[in-house]
């Protein structure tokens, strides 16, 4: 008989950060996230649009802020202290969860790893290399880059397999 998400999810405790999938995808998002920006640095102009498709363009900017840029005049010290002790918090769940199996590691791990990314950044330059604009028509969305993208994924992946891993 095999099993289904929600059984997997509810029966398997989650391989921890140290164990090759979360460890492996962790060092896959960091990688991932540097080697693009250092890429985005190296070749798109500063603030300059370049369409890809009609609703996401290449843009590259720096956030001295967080998601949509808020607390932007707050320094970057205190911004690396609380992006540390979220992703300390994060790691502790993480080791002390009980269910969710492969799936609820992924998404920790995406947390993590989108942090650490993110991190690396902030340490570096004091701000946040962003590069991919969401937009609607002239309306946009929002800036961000593949570290942000694993921090939006993976909280959907972690809520996924507890909401649907309970039914």
């Amino acid at each position: 008989m095999s099993m289904d998400f929600a059984d997997a999810a509810r029966t398997r405790r989650p391989p921890g950060p140290l164990s090759a999938l979360g460890f492996g995808l962790i060092a896959l998002v960091v990688v991932a996230d540097q080697g693009s920006k250092l890429i985005a640095e190296r070749t798109l102009p500063f603030g300059e649009t370049i369409d890809l498709l009609p609703v996401l363009s290449l843009y590259r900017t720096h956030n001295t802020g967080v998601a949509f840029s808020m607390f932007a005049g707050a320094g970057p010290w205190v911004l690396i202290a609380a992006m540390l002790a979220i992703t300390a918090a994060v790691l502790y769940l993480w080791a002390r969860a009980e269910e969710g199996g492969r799936f609820a590691a992924a998404g920790y791990a995406l947390i993590v790893g989108g942090a650490l990314g993110n991190l690396i950044d902030r340490i570096a330059h004091g701000y946040v290399i962003d590069f991919l604009l969401l937009h609607v028509g002239e309306k946009t969305l929002f800036v961000f880059n593949l570290a942000d993208a694993a921090l939006t994924l993976g909280p959907i992946l972690v809520l996924a397999v507890f909401v649907f891993g309970r039914r």
